[in-house]
C-alpha cells in the first residue's frame, strides 16, 4: 500500500487483493471492499494532517457518521487496485469525501464508498471544531476539489422503496 499526492490533487490509495479478501463466490468479499476503503481513508487523512500522528499531538481524531458503498463490478484475488480520495464538502467539524476504485488500467470504478466524519476530542469524546491549522490545510483541499467532477451518486440517499 502507498499514498502520493498527484498533479490532480486527489490522494491515491494502492492496494492487491489478497487472498484472504476472496469468498466462497471467487470474488471480493463486501468486507473487504470497506477494508481496502478504509486503507484510503488513513492515507487521506494522513494527507489533510489529520490522521494517526494528529491524534496523538491533538488529542483529537476523525470519527466516521456514516457511509454509503456501491458495488459496481467484481475484482478477484491478485487484482491491482487504485483507490481515489475527493473531498466533496467541510464544515467546521466534518468532512464529507468519496473514494472511487479502479481495477488495473479500467477507467470506470469497480466500487464507490462516500464518507461523512467528524471531528472528536478524545478526552471528552464530544464533536468540536477544528483548530484553525487544520481547517486552513481542510479548506485548501476542499479549493482544490471543488472544481473536480463529483461522481452522480455522490449524496444519494441509500436505496428505493421496495
Amino acid at each position: 500500500m502507498s499514498v502520493e499526492k498527484t498533479e490532480t490533487v486527489l490522494c491515491k490509495t494502492l492496494l492487491s487483493v489478497a487472498p484472504e479478501w476472496v469468498d466462497y463466490n471467487g470474488h471480493m468479499n463486501l468486507a473487504f471492499y470497506v477494508l481496502a476503503f478504509d486503507k484510503a481513508t488513513d492515507n487521506f487523512y494522513d494527507q489533510l494532517g489529520i490522521g494517526l500522528d494528529y491524534r496523538a499531538q491533538q488529542d483529537s481524531s476523525m470519527f466516521t457518521l456514516g457511509i454509503n458503498v456501491d458495488y459496481l463490478r467484481e475484482v478477484f484475488q491478485g487484482d491491482e487496485l487504485l483507490i481515489t480520495t475527493q473531498l466533496l464538502e467541510v464544515d467546521k467539524k466534518r468532512l464529507r469525501y468519496i473514494h472511487q476504485m479502479y481495477q488495473g488500467d479500467d477507467e470506470s470504478p469497480v466500487a464507490l464508498n462516500e464518507c461523512l466524519a467528524i471531528h472528536v476530542n478524545m478526552s471528552s469524546r464530544k464533536s468540536e471544531p477544528f483548530p484553525v491549522a487544520t481547517q486552513s490545510r481542510i479548506d485548501a483541499a476542499m479549493a482544490a476539489h471543488q472544481h473536480r467532477v463529483r461522481p452522480a451518486s455522490a449524496g444519494r440517499l441509500l436505496g428505493k422503496k421496495l
